[in-house]
C-alpha cells in the first residue's frame, strides 16, 4: 500500500521522482525445465522537475518500456518508489490509483494498435471521459473537436474512423487523447518511431509547444539519441536495466562516458544532420 506522506528530501520542483526501481519477470519453460527469472529493471532512480522533459534513452531490451509501464501503473514494482507530485504510488491499490490516473497519460508507439479501429476520432478522444464519467454528450464532443484543432487535426474529421488517418495523423489523435483528461505528466514510449523525419519534427514541434501552453511534464522513451537532445532538458541513459549514465542533454551528448552513450550516439550520427535540418527553425 502507498503513502501520500511526502517524499523525504525530495525536490518540491520535481513532479515525478522514481527511487530504486526494480523489476523482474520469470520466463516460462517446457514442462519439465525450471522457469527462470529475468531481471528487467535493477536499482533505476531519476527526476523530472514539473514542466520539464527527461529522455530515457536505450537500445532494445534495455528495459525503458518496463520503466514506462511501471511508472505508469500498467505493472505494479517488484521494489523501489514512484513519486507523482508528493504520492508514492507504487504500492497503490487499483482503487487508490482511480483518482491519480488522469494525471498520468501514455502515448505507445503503435498508434495503429492503441487506438480502437472501430471508433472515430472523436469517440477515441471521448473515451477517457466517458470513462472517467465527466461530461454529457454534447460537452464531450466540443471537447474532442476542441483538442483535434489543438494538435493539428480538422474537427470536421471527428466522424472519420481512425484507420482512414496517417500514421502522424494517428499521432496526433494519440496525443489528443492523452490530453482530455488534462494530465501532469505525459509519458511517450518511443512516440515518434516509426514516422519519417518530417513527421517526426512536426510532433515533435507539436509536443514542444504542448509543453509550453500545458505546463506538461515528459518522461520521452527512445533509443535515439540526435532525436532527444533536442527535446530533453536531461538524459539518463539504460542498459541490461539499469541507468548508466544521467545528467543535462549537452553534457550527455557532447562529452559521453559509458561505452552504451557512446555506442547510441555513434548510430545516431547517420540521422542527426538530416534531423537538425528539419528542426532548424523551431527548436
Amino acid at each position: 500500500m502507498g503513502t501520500n506522506e511526502s517524499a523525504p528530501n525530495a525536490s518540491t520542483a520535481s513532479f515525478l521522482r522514481v527511487r530504486g526501481l526494480s523489476k523482474r519477470y520469470v520466463r516460462r519453460k517446457a514442462l519439465w525445465r525450471r522457469s527462470t527469472p529475468v531481471v528487467a529493471l535493477r536499482d533505476v532512480s531519476f527526476e523530472i522537475a514539473a514542466g520539464k522533459t527527461l529522455a530515457l534513452v536505450g537500445s532494445s531490451g534495455s528495459g525503458k518500456s518496463t520503466v514506462a509501464r511501471c511508472v505508469t501503473r500498467l505493472e505494479k514494482p517488484d521494489a523501489g518508489e514512484v513519486w507523482l507530485g508528493e504520492t508514492d504510488i507504487s504500492r497503490l491499490e487499483h482503487r487508490d490509483l482511480v483518482p491519480l490516473r488522469p494525471l498520468m497519460q501514455m502515448v505507445f508507439q503503435d498508434s495503429v494498435t492503441s487506438l480502437n479501429p472501430r471508433f472515430t476520432a472523436a469517440e477515441i478522444i471521448e473515451e477517457p471521459l466517458r470513462i472517467q464519467r465527466r461530461g454529457n454528450r454534447n460537452e464531450r464532443r466540443n471537447h474532442a473537436r476542441e483538442l483535434m484543432t489543438e494538435v493539428g487535426l480538422s474537427p470536421n474529421w471527428a466522424d472519420r474512423p481512425a484507420t482512414q488517418f496517417s500514421g502522424g495523423q494517428r499521432q496526433r489523435l494519440a496525443i489528443a487523447r492523452s490530453l482530455v483528461l488534462q494530465p501532469k505528466l505525459l509519458v511517450l514510449d518511443e512516440a515518434l518511431s516509426g514516422l519519417d523525419l518530417s513527421t517526426q519534427a512536426q510532433i515533435a514541434n507539436l509536443l514542444l509547444d504542448l509543453q509550453d501552453a500545458r505546463s506538461l511534464t515528459y518522461l520521452f522513451i527512445s533509443h535515439d539519441l540526435a532525436l532527444v537532445a533536442r527535446l530533453a532538458d536531461v538524459i539518463a541513459v539504460m542498459s541490461a536495466g539499469q541507468v548508466v549514465e544521467q545528467g543535462p542533454a549537452a553534457q550527455i551528448t557532447s562529452h559521453p562516458e559509458h561505452p552504451e552513450t557512446r555506442s547510441l550516439l555513434s548510430s545516431a550520427l547517420a540521422f542527426q544532420n538530416s534531423y537538425a535540418a528539419t528542426l532548424a527553425g523551431r527548436v
